[in-house]
Formats: C-alpha cells, structure tokens, sequence
C-alpha cells in the first residue's frame, strides 16, 4: 500500500472512531480498536488504564452525544507514520460535558490499520 493509500486508510479509520464515540457504537469501535489495546487517561491526576474488555461496555452504558442532540465536533489534528506499520495520531472530539485531545497509537496487521492505544486528557466544556 501506497503512503497515499496508507494515510486514507488510517483517515477512513478515524472516521468510524469519531461516528463510534458519537453513536455510543461499541460494535463499531471494535473494527477500529485492536482486541488487546489499551486506555489512559490521568487528567484527575491518578492512572485510568482499561481494556477493551472494559472499555467497550462503558461506551455502551452511555448515552450517546446524537441521541442527546449534539452537535459532531471532532477532527484529526494531525497523522504521522514512523514507518508502513506504524501510525500517530492526534484527535479531538467533545462528548459533552468534555472535550478530550486523544493521542492514538496505530498498528497494521494483517494489511488492516487498528488502533493499540488511546491516551487522553480532556477539559470541561459549557454544553451550549
């Protein structure tokens, strides 16, 4: 694959994460998400560290952002390659009352790109 083929790919890939996180589509951030990925996030100043085993059912639990109403905010700040099977990106979306910054490690396996690790901080956003 092409670094053109490569860069649509991973952008494809980010677009199912962002209507995943939007839907509450746990099914959905399964393509996305390696089996044996990983969660952080320490914003509240301790270690968040999930699986996707535990991951997934949060996301279920909770009421997505577009049956709430909310508006889509969320983009790829940027995409880099360290290599033709290894991939960083830099996100943000708002589910509200967050806005969150992911920083997202990707693999290819397979000739598939999946995301291995989802490091996180957000901030408090107003829900208008």
């Amino acid at each position: 694959m092409s670094d053109a083929a490569d860069f649509a790919a991973v952008s494809a890939l980010l677009q199912d994460y962002f209507d995943g996180l939007h839907h509450s589509d746990s099914e959905r951030l399964r393509r996305v998400f390696h089996p044996q990925a990983h969660y952080f996030c320490a914003t509240d100043g301790t270690l968040l560290h999930l699986d996707m085993a535990a991951y997934f059912p949060v996301v279920q639990a909770r009421p997505s952002p577009a049956s709430r109403g909310e508006a889509r905010r969320d983009r790829i700040r940027a995409i880099k390659f360290a290599g033709p099977v290894t991939a960083f990106v830099e996100a943000e979306c708002t589910i509200a009352p967050k806005a969150f910054t992911d920083f997202l490690t990707l693999v290819k396996l397979d000739g598939r790109w999946q995301i291995v690790a989802k490091v996180f901080h957000y901030t408090l956003v107003d829900a208008a």
